[in-house]
C-alpha cells in the first residue's frame, strides 16, 4: 500500500472554504432570495418575522443598491490587496468575496476579483510546494 502524500493535502483548506462560501453565497440567492413560494409567504398578512429582512434584501437587488458599490469594490479591494501582499490569506479573501459578488448579482467586479484571487492563491501553493522531475 503507498503511503498517502499529505504534502499536496496540507493546502487543501483554503479551497474547501471558498467552496463552502460559494455554497453560502448559492444558498442566500436560491433559497431565500429568488423562490417564489417564499416570497409569496413573505406576502401574506401573518409572515415570519424575518420576511422584513428579506424584503430589504430583496429591494436592495431590484435598485442595485449593493451591486459596485458594496460587494465589488470589497471583492476589487480584496483582489489588488492579493497581487500586491502576496499572501495565502488575502488571495484567499480575493477569490472569496469574488465568488460571493457573483452569487449576489454583481458579476464584473466578482469575477475579476475571483479569477485574481484564485490564480494568486495557485502561484503562492506552486511556489511553495516542492519541485519534482517528471517520471522518463
Amino acid at each position: 500500500m503507498m503511503p498517502i502524500n499529505t504534502t499536496r493535502w496540507r493546502h487543501a483548506p483554503p479551497w474547501l472554504l471558498l467552496v463552502a462560501v460559494g455554497a453560502a453565497a448559492a444558498w442566500l440567492r436560491y433559497d431565500l432570495i429568488e423562490p417564489s413560494d417564499i416570497g409569496e409567504l413573505c406576502g401574506a398578512s401573518h409572515s415570519p418575522t424575518w420576511c422584513e429582512w428579506r424584503l430589504w434584501l430583496v429591494l436592495g437587488f431590484q435598485h442595485h443598491a449593493y451591486g459596485i458599490s458594496l460587494y465589488g469594490v470589497a471583492a476589487l479591494a480584496a483582489a489588488a490587496l492579493a497581487l500586491l501582499w502576496k499572501r495565502p490569506s488575502a488571495a484567499w479573501l480575493a477569490a472569496a468575496l469574488g465568488a460571493f459578488a457573483l452569487q449576489l448579482y454583481c458579476f464584473e467586479p466578482g469575477a475579476l476579483a475571483l479569477l485574481i484571487g484564485c490564480l494568486s492563491l495557485l502561484r503562492i501553493q506552486a511556489q511553495v510546494l516542492p519541485r519534482t522531475t517528471p517520471a522518463e
